[in-house]
C-alpha cells in the first residue's frame, strides 16, 4: 500500500514545493516591480526597444576608446536625457498601471511614455540654452518640467512602490514650505519656478550624479550580468558549490554560504540570489535537518551578500565611487576585506547550526566529477573576475564591464550548451536593459531628493543637529547615524536608502573626523540591511515562502546570521585601526595593522557568531555565553574598550584583544574539558 501511495506523496509534494517557488518569484517581482509578460507585436516591440538601449549603452562605453577612436561621442548631458527616456518608454510598457491592467499595453502607458520623451527631446533641442535659463525658467519650462517630474513619480512607482515616491513628495513639499517649518528645519523657501529649474534643467537635481551612474555604470553592469545568467554561469556556480561540498553532514549550509558568494559577486540582487539558491539547496538542507526558519534566515543572509559582493556589488557601490570622486577599482578594494568578514560570519554560524541542528549527511550524486565539472565550464571564474582584471590593467569601470561582457560572449561558445546563439544573445541584449530599470528610476527620482539636500542645505542642517544630539560623541553618532540609516531601510531599497543617508548622513561622521571613504562604507553597509528589515524585508520573506517558514522568524533567524558582521562598519569608523579593513593604511601605520585588524575582527565575530548561536563545542552555560560575548566585543573593539576603561579608571590601558582571546580560550578549554564521553560500542 504505502508503495502504491507514495508516487501520490511525491507528486503533492512537488506540487507544494512549486507553489512555494510561485511565492518566491512574487518577492523579486516586488522588489522588481511587476511586470507585464507580452506575446506577440507587443512582445516584440519591448524586446525591440530594449535590445536599442543596451546596444546604445554599449556604444557610448567604448565610442572615443581604442579601436573605436572614429566613433563619434555621446554627450555626458545628453547620455542623461536620452538614458532616462529610454527607461521611462521601457518602465510605462513593461509595468501597469496597476494589477488588473497586467500583461497589456494600454494607450494611456504609450501616451505618458511619449509625452516624457517628448520632453526630454525638449530639453536636448535646447542645447545650453535650456540649462542657463534654470534660474529664470519660462512658463513653459515651468510646465513641462512640473508634467516631467509627476510623470518620473509614476513611473517610480509603478517599479518599486509607492514608498520612494511619497519620500520624494515629501522632500519636495520641505524645499516649497520651508519658511513656515521651526527652526532649526526652516529656511527661506523656493517657489515652484525655481524648484523646477533646479530640479528638472540642472545637472544638480533629476540628471545629476544617481542618473550620471545609471547611464555610465549600472546598466552597463546589468549587460554583464545578463551575458553570465544566459551563458549558465549561475548553473555552474550553484552546481559547483554542490559538488565541492560532498556528502558532509553541513555540506548544506556550507554549499548555500558558497554559492551565494560565487553567484552574488556577478548578481548583486539580493532577492534574486536568495530565491535561486533556494529553489536548489533548500530541499537539501530539508533532508539535512535544517528547521525551516533558520533554512530560510541562512539563505536570505546568503543572498545579502550578494549586495557587498565584488565585483558588482549593488548599484549603491557606484554611486560611492561617483560621490567620492574615487575610482570603483578602489571601491572593489574597499569591499573585499568586509565581504570575506561576512561570510566568514556566516560560515561560523552555519557550522554552528550543523551541530545546533544535528545535520546529517545527505547523498548527492553529483552530474560529473568535480574535475571534470570544472574543466568543462571553470571559463566562468574567468567572467567573474574579468572586471577586475581590466581595471587593474588601467582600463575605466566602462570598458572595463564592456570588454568582459564580449569576453563572456566569446568564452560561452566554449560549449555547445552555454553558447549565446543568436536567440540567446537577443533575450541577454533584451534583459540587461529591462533588468536596469528599477534601479534607473531610483537614481533619477533620487536626484530630486539630493537635489532638494543641495537646494536648502538641509544635509549640513541635519548633520549639526545629530551632532549636537550626540554631544560632540563620534561613538553616539555613528550608532544614531545607523539607526537612522536602518530606519530609512526600513522603507526604501538599498539604493535608495544610500543615497538619502549619503547626503543628509554622512556630513556629521566627516565633520568628526572620520574619512569620508569611510563613512559612506558605513552608511553602504547599514543601507543594505533593508534586505532584511520589514517591511521590506523582500529576501527573507521571499526564503519564507521557498521553506514554507513563518516569514517573520525568518526575518530574525536572517538578523541573528547577519548581526555579528554588521559589527564591521563600527571598526573602521571607530578604530584608528580599523581602515585596514578597507585596505587602508592607518597613520603611521603598515601592512601588518591590516593583517591584525582582519585576524582580531575575524577571531571576535567567531566569538559573536558561538554568543549569538549559544554552541560552541557543546551548548553554552550562561556564563559561557556572556564571556564569549565579552570576548567577541574585546576583540571587534579594541580601541573603542580600552578608550571607554581610560575614561572610567583614568589610566591608560593596552592589550584588550589579548583579553578577549584569553577569554575565548578559557571558554573553549572548559567546554573540552566537560564534554561528554564518547559511547563506546560496549555501552550499548
Amino acid at each position: 500500500m504505502a508503495e502504491e501511495t507514495a508516487p501520490g506523496a511525491a507528486a503533492d509534494a512537488a506540487s507544494v514545493y512549486n507553489e512555494r517557488l510561485k511565492r518566491a518569484e512574487a518577492y523579486i517581482e516586488a522588489d522588481e516591480g511587476e511586470t507585464n509578460r507580452l506575446a506577440g507585436l507587443a512582445g516584440t516591440l519591448v524586446t525591440v526597444i530594449a535590445v536599442a538601449m543596451t546596444l546604445f549603452h554599449l556604444y557610448t562605453a567604448v565610442a572615443g576608446a581604442w579601436p573605436f577612436t572614429d566613433f563619434p561621442i555621446v554627450a555626458t548631458q545628453e547620455l542623461r536625457y536620452i538614458h532616462v527616456a529610454f527607461v521611462l518608454l521601457l518602465s510605462f510598457l513593461l509595468f501597469p498601471l496597476a494589477s488588473r491592467f497586467r500583461h497589456r499595453i494600454r494607450w494611456w502607458d504609450v501616451v505618458i511614455a511619449l509625452a516624457a520623451i517628448a520632453i526630454l527631446a525638449y530639453a536636448i533641442d535646447g542645447g545650453e540654452a535650456f540649462t542657463d535659463r534654470a534660474t529664470l525658467p519660462t512658463r513653459l519650462d515651468v510646465t513641462l518640467g512640473v508634467i516631467f517630474i509627476a510623470i518620473l513619480i509614476e513611473a517610480t512607482r509603478r517599479t518599486i512602490g509607492w514608498i520612494v515616491p511619497a519620500v520624494t513628495l515629501a522632500f519636495v513639499a520641505y524645499a516649497l514650505f520651508g519658511p513656515y517649518l521651526p527652526p532649526p528645519w526652516n529656511h527661506r523657501g523656493y517657489d515652484l519656478g525655481q524648484l523646477v529649474g533646479h530640479l528638472f534643467m540642472t545637472l544638480e537635481g533629476i540628471f545629476g550624479v544617481p542618473v550620471d551612474v545609471s547611464s555610465s555604470l549600472i546598466i552597463l553592469f546589468t549587460i554583464y550580468g545578463a551575458f553570465l545568467q544566459h551563458s549558465g554561469a549561475g548553473k555552474f556556480f550553484i552546481d559547483f558549490s554542490m559538488t565541492l561540498m560532498g556528502n558532509k553532514p553541513n555540506a548544506a549550509g556550507r554549499t548555500v554560504v558558497l554559492s551565494s558568494f560565487l553567484l552574488g559577486g556577478p548578481s548583486g540582487s539580493g532577492v534574486a540570489t536568495t530565491v535561486t539558491i533556494g529553489a536548489v539547496a533548500y530541499p537539501m538542507m530539508e533532508r539535512a535537518g535544517f528547521e525551516k526558519n533558520a533554512a530560510g534566515g541562512l539563505l536570505a543572509a546568503g543572498g545579502l551578500g550578494a549586495i557587498i559582493s565584488p565585483p558588482v556589488l549593488g548599484a549603491a557601490a557606484f554611486l560611492i565611487a561617483e560621490f567620492l570622486k574615487i575610482s570603483y577599482l578602489d571601491v572593489i578594494w574597499m569591499a573585499v576585506i568586509p565581504t570575506c568578514l561576512y561570510y566568514l560570519s556566516i560560515l561560523f554560524m552555519v557550522e554552528l547550526d550543523a551541530k545546533r541542528f544535528g545535520a546529517r549527511a545527505q547523498p548527492y550524486v553529483p552530474e560529473m566529477p568535480l574535475w571534470q565539472l570544472t574543466s568543462r565550464y571553470g571559463f566562468h571564474f574567468l567572467s567573474l573576475v574579468a572586471i577586475v582584471i581590466f581595471m587593474v590593467a588601467g582600463y575605466s569601470p566602462g570598458l572595463s564591464v564592456f570588454w568582459s561582457t564580449v569576453l563572456t560572449f566569446g568564452l560561452s561558445f566554449l560549449t555547445r550548451e552555454t553558447a549565446l546563439t543568436p536567440r540567446r544573445l537577443v533575450r541577454a541584449l533584451a534583459d540587461g536593459s529591462i533588468s536596469v530599470l528599477t534601479a534607473a528610476t531610483t537614481c533619477a527620482v533620487a536626484g530630486i531628493i539630493v537635489g532638494v539636500v543641495t537646494l536648502t542645505g538641509l544635509g549640513l542642517k541635519f548633520s549639526s543637529i545629530v551632532i549636537d544630539y550626540a554631544g560632540g560623541s563620534l561613538l553616539l553618532t555613528a550608532i544614531y547615524t545607523a539607526f537612522i540609516v536602518w530606519i530609512v531601510g526600513l522603507a526604501v531599497p538599498v539604493t535608495a536608502s544610500y543615497i538619502i543617508c549619503a547626503v543628509i548622513a554622512a556630513p556629521a561622521m566627516i565633520k568628526l573626523g572620520v574619512p569620508d571613504f569611510a563613512a559612506h562604507m558605513f552608511i553602504f553597509y547599514y543601507a543594505v540591511l533593508s534586505e532584511v528589515s520589514p517591511p521590506t524585508a523582500l529576501s527573507p520573506f521571499a526564503a519564507a515562502a521557498i521553506t514554507g517558514g513563518d516569514p517573520y522568524r525568518t526575518t530574525l533567524q536572517a538578523w541573528k546570521y547577519t548581526l555579528p558582521a554588521f559589527l564591521v562598519p563600527f571598526v573602521f569608523v571607530l578604530d584608528p585601526q580599523g581602515l585596514g579593513l578597507l585596505l587602508k593604511l592607518p597613520k603611521d601605520g603598515s601592512v601588518f595593522d591590516i593583517i591584525a585588524i582582519t585576524v582580531k575582527t575575524g577571531l571576535g565575530l567567531a566569538a559573536l557568531a558561538s554568543a549569538a548561536q549559544g554552541w560552541a563545542l557543546r551548548r553554552t552555560s550562561v556564563i559561557e555565553r556572556t564571556l564569549l560575548l565579552l570576548a567577541g566585543l574585546l576583540l571587534v573593539f579594541p580601541s573603542l574598550i580600552e578608550a571607554m576603561i581610560e575614561a572610567i579608571i583614568g589610566r591608560d590601558i593596552s592589550y584588550t584583544a589579548t583579553f578577549g582571546v584569553v577569554l575565548g580560550v578559557v571558554v573553549v578549554l572548559m567546554q573540552w574539558m566537560t564534554r561528554p564521553p564518547p559511547v563506546r560500542a560496549a555501552d550499548h
